[in-house]
């Protein structure tokens, strides 16, 4: 039987492919982070690359945008897609007894992580856009780990970039593994698909909160 374009399986395909592919972007956002903490050359030069790339910053840096806006948006609708369906079927869903706390409440996760996002790009991207575009202010390619550092000076907001991190756990711990089996993996990698993803969801939040609380730490000791 052909599958009609508008279908839950198209939807549920497209939120996994998105969803990988922020996971993409997540790594290697990790993978440029976690130099801070063993070279601060290393992270300039990794940074300046990043932040003065044409196809990085004109074409990679707007398809992230829309994806991160694709993924949550259809994320939502599909959570109220699936609330309207229960609200129907009431009879034949029984909660906990057909899925995990974190899988009903991805909405939750997501919402939390969504919020972490805005406040992110309103303490780190803005700040570079009016750095580069508004103030013009001239090049520096050793400004980056400084800045960085500088941003984890206050413990209030590390915790709560911890907490947010949290949640990012939470989110991927469900929707990492789901997303291959939405798009049709097959069953024999199940078990390693699921323990990879388990170790990631949890490894790469731990990680980013290691950062945090590295540079916390620095600024406390050094000053």
């Amino acid at each position: 039987m052909a599958i009609k374009l508008d279908s839950s399986i198209i939807r549920k395909v497209a939120m996994a492919l998105s969803g990988l592919f922020l996971i993409i972007f997540l790594t290697q956002h990790f993978i440029i982070n976690i130099s801070s903490v063993f070279s601060e050359k290393i992270f300039n030069m990794l940074s300046h690359f990043m932040g003065n790339n044409f196809i990085v910053q004109f074409i990679a840096q707007p398809i992230l945008i829309v994806g991160v806006l694709f993924h949550f948006i259809m994320g939502f609708y599909l959570e109220w897609q699936n609330r309207s369906a229960r609200s129907v079927k009431y009879v034949v869903y029984k909660g906990s007894a057909n899925s995990t706390w974190i899988s009903r409440n991805m909405i939750v996760s997501g919402a939390v992580v969504l919020s972490f996002l805005v406040l992110h790009f309103y303490d780190f991207w803005i700040p570079e856009m009016k750095y580069k575009y508004y103030d013009f202010l001239a090049e520096d390619p050793n400004r980056y780990h400084e800045e960085l550092v500088h941003k984890f000076n206050d413990p209030i907001k590390v915790i709560l970039y911890c907490i947010s991190f949290f949640f990012l756990a939470l989110h991927l711990l469900h929707g990492f593994a789901s997303s291959f089996k939405s798009l049709g993996t097959d069953s024999r990698y199940y078990y390693s698909i699921d323990l990879f993803t388990k170790i990631y969801a949890i490894g790469i939040p731990l990680g980013f909160c290691f950062i945090a609380v590295f540079h916390l730490i620095t600024n406390i000791v050094t000053h």
